[in-house]
C-alpha cells in the first residue's frame, strides 16, 4: 500500500539554512497492517510524517514514495488527504472561530467531492458524529468549540482521533499520539485506532514509548535513526528498545 525507496528530504524554512533530515528511507507497509517507527529525538520521525502529508517546508530530494501505486510526492496536500491519506500531528493547530463539528464536515465533504461522491448529510453527519465521540468518552460540547482552542493535550489527541474515525481514511500515520495522555486516555484513543484496523487500510504508529504498543500492537517496528531506518524487526524489537535504550543498537548499525 506504501512503499518508500531511498526516500532523502530536506527541511527548508525561509529564514534559516536547509537541513538534510532524511538519508534514504526505504520501507514497505502493506494493506492490513501496523508497522511502528521508533528512534531518538532528531532521528526524522516526524520529518518522515509531514513529507507524506505534504507539509510545505518539507522537501524530498530524491528517492520515491508511492501510495496504492501512485506517486504521492506528486499530489498536493488536499489530493493525498482524499486519496486517504490522514496525519494526526504531535501537536494538533488551533483554529480561533470554526467549531469542530464545521470543520470536520467541511473536510469530509471536500474529500467526498474530490472523489466524485456525494456530500454527506446533515443528519447522517450527526448521527456518526454522535456515535463515535460517545466511544472516545467525548463530551459533546467539545465539538461545538473553536477547534483544539484551549484544549488539554489530551483532549486535542482524542479529537485528532474522532477526525480519523470520522474520515476512515486508508493510510493513517500517528505521529506521537500518546503524548499527553494518562493511561484511561491512552486506553479509549488506542481503541479508536484500533477500530479502523482492517485488511484495506495501512498506519504508521511513530511513538518512542512501548506503552502505546500496547494497546495498538505492531505487525513491523522499525528504528529510524539519522534520518534512515538502522533496524526492523517484530513487536519484540520494541520490547527490546524499552529494555535497553537506543545507543546499543545505533552503536552497532555504525
Amino acid at each position: 500500500m506504501l512503499e518508500l525507496k531511498d526516500l532523502r528530504a530536506r527541511l527548508s524554512l525561509e529564514g534559516a539554512p536547509d537541513r538534510d533530515i532524511l538519508n534514504g528511507v526505504t520501507l514497505t507497509v502493506p494493506a492490513g497492517e501496523v508497522h511502528a517507527i521508533m528512534g531518538p529525538n532528531g532521528s526524522g520521525k516526524s520529518t518522515l510524517s509531514y513529507l507524506l502529508a505534504g507539509r510545505p517546508g518539507y522537501e524530498a530530494t530524491s528517492g520515491s514514495a508511492h501510495f496504492l501505486g501512485e506517486d504521492l510526492l506528486a499530489l498536493e496536500p488536499e489530493a493525498r488527504a482524499a486519496k486517504g491519506v490522514f496525519l494526526s500531528f504531535q501537536y494538533p493547530v488551533e483554529i480561533p472561530g470554526v467549531p469542530v463539528m464545521t470543520f470536520v464536515r467541511a473536510a469530509m465533504n471536500a474529500q467526498r467531492t474530490s472523489r466524485g461522491e456525494a456530500e454527506i448529510s446533515a443528519p447522517d453527519f450527526l448521527k456518526k458524529s454522535r456515535a463515535i465521540a460517545e466511544r472516545l468518552r467525548m463530551d459533546p460540547d467539545m465539538l461545538k468549540r473553536p477547534l483544539n482552542v484551549g484544549f488539554s493535550g489530551g483532549e486535542k489527541k482524542r479529537l485528532e482521533i474522532y477526525q480519523m474515525l470520522m474520515l476512515e481514511p486508508r493510510l493513517m500515520i500517528l505521529d506521537e499520539t500518546d503524548s499527553g495522555l494518562d493511561i484511561d486516555a491512552l486506553r479509549i484513543v488506542s481503541e479508536g485506532v484500533n477500530a479502523l484496523r482492517s485488511p484495506d487500510r495501512a498506519m504508521l504508529v511513530i511513538t518512542h514509548y512501548q506503552r502505546l504498543l500496547d494497546h495498538i500492537r505492531p505487525d513491523r517496528v522499525h528504528v529510524l535513526s539519522a534520518g534512515r531506518i538502522i533496524a526492523s524487526g517484530g513487536p519484540e524489537l520494541a520490547l527490546r528498545l524499552e529494555s535497553e535504550g537506543y545507543d546499543a543498537l545505533i552503536a552497532g548499525a555504525g
